[in-house]
């Protein structure tokens, strides 16, 4: 009776400490971390930031006192309520988008896939117009990424080349939803399902993005076999570093959990023990009788874990990730708007039909004879303090890791043409619609297009 008094009159004490703790953290967010009311000319403008409040603050200083650093009851949630908001089975928690992208990718390549499984010389279908690690992996696994260009004003795969892209060793489509606006999903999952192809939906961009598959709206990230998310602090929600895979394959799911995980079999949570009961009683590989099932790796994986504390924030970001995407959205119309009369200057973006984006960013393309240059745009925008981004890549295969590939003869192959790619990698750039952003900002940005764009005298 006495060591349980004992014990209740420490837990009141925590709880109580620990509440002064969060309500001091709380304050001090308020205090150092309050943002400016007003929009001065010349004041930077990134093309991406963080948008956090006390809540988020308060989140990591929690999960930092129970000192629990690795995976715990915040990923749990983080990954329950994430898989929950897209709209599949499972949710797993990763170290970067790049990390998810290389988890889902190698998943693929599992031997318990059979003849589906993504081997050395097979081919999978993507795009060069987008960012590397969507392509990385396939060209790190020894397989052939084939290229199709895109098209414009949407900047996503030109689904009328997937039949010429296609051919009997193909086994899979990678693609990205470039800058929140989704992919034809519907042609692209009506080409995959008719030719037994795995479909990867790089969802880094473009989480919250809504697509009409089959008659029905979907999330983006819950079309495809596998999704990746990335956390890093200019997309829709951050962690700082840390991304995702979801997938409502369990199979898929066991697989990337493993790879994860150093690629052991065991699938017991962090912290806990024996949840399968057959810790020390199975024989598995040529391994003796009994030996700790922890320690037996089925594959060979890595350590791509995020920590406690990256969940803990990313729990409180998606809470506000539906007002986010909003943001974004009502940010991108009135840039769009505002540039509405200038489309004979440059390529305006246009939403794919069928689609609902979750704008990453505003692009736009010069168009070929206008009496400008992209980079008189992009000079007079960087001088007055906007921050400008190309189309990442450009055209990925005139970058220099593709010499060897190139070389080689072998590592890579084109479906068609890459001149509208090539055309991106010339004349198109973005500038961002992040929830940071204010109208006055807006107007300021498209104040300086204007200018840039305006007749010279």
């Amino acid at each position: 009776m006495k060591n349980e008094k004992k014990r209740s009159t420490k837990e009141e004490r925590e709880r109580r400490l620990r509440e002064r703790a969060l309500a001091a953290a709380r304050r001090y967010a308020r205090f150092a971390h309050a943002r400016p009311k007003r929009f001065a000319p010349g004041t930077p403008i990134p093309y991406g930031g963080r948008v956090f409040d006390e809540e988020e603050v308060a989140a990591l200083v929690d999960a930092s006192l129970d000192f629990w650093l690795t995976a715990g009851r915040y990923a749990a949630r983080f990954e329950r309520e994430l898989a929950a908001y897209v709209g599949a089975r499972r949710a797993l928690l990763c170290a970067s988008g790049s990390s998810a992208n290389l988890l889902a990718f190698m998943a693929l390549t599992s031997p318990e896939l059979g003849e589906r499984r993504v081997a050395r010389g097979d081919e999978v279908i993507t795009v060069a117009a987008g960012f590397p690690t969507t392509v990385a992996p396939v060209v790190q696994h020894g397989a052939v990424p084939v290229f199709v260009d895109v098209r414009l004003p949407g900047y996503n795969a030109d689904c009328a080349l997937l039949e010429k892209a296609l051919s009997r060793r193909t086994k899979a489509v990678m693609l990205a939803h470039t800058l929140g606006n989704p992919f034809d999903a519907r042609a692209v999952k009506d080409f995959c399902d008719r030719n037994g192809l795995w479909l990867v939906e790089d969802n880094c961009d473009a989480l919250g993005a809504r697509v009409l598959v089959s008659g029905a709206w979907a999330r983006t990230g819950s079309v495809g076999h596998l999704a990746t998310c990335s956390f890093y602090p200019a997309h829709h929600i951050t962690t700082g570093e840390g991304g995702a895979v979801l997938t409502s394959d369990e199979r898929l799911g066991t697989i990337v959990a493993s790879l994860r995980d150093w690629g052991r079999d065991c699938v017991c949570p962090s912290g806990r023990d024996n949840t399968c009961g057959r810790r020390f009683d199975r024989r598995l590989g040529e391994l003796p009788h009994g030996y700790d099932h922890k320690y037996v790796y089925s594959r060979f994986g890595y350590n791509l874990k995020a920590t406690e504390m990256q969940a803990a924030i990313g729990c409180a970001q998606l809470a506000k990730l539906p007002g986010f995407v909003e943001r974004r959205r009502e940010n991108w119309r009135r840039l769009r708007e505002g540039l509405d009369d200038l489309a004979g200057a440059f390529v305006l973006p246009e939403p794919t039909p069928g689609t609902e984006p979750s704008w990453f960013g505003f692009v736009l393309t010069v168009r070929e004879g206008a009496p400008f240059g992209r980079e008189e745009v992009v000079r007079r925008l960087e001088a007055h303090g906007v921050q400008t981004r190309m189309l990442f890549a450009g055209n990925l295969l005139r970058h220099p890791c593709f010499d060897e590939l190139r070389a080689s003869g072998a590592g890579y192959r084109v479906a068609g043409e890459l001149a509208t790619t090539d055309a991106i990698m010339r004349r198109t750039f973005w500038v961002g619609v992040y929830p940071g952003m204010t109208p006055a900002m807006l107007d300021y940005v498209a104040g300086l297009i204007r200018q840039a764009a305006a007749p010279k005298r």
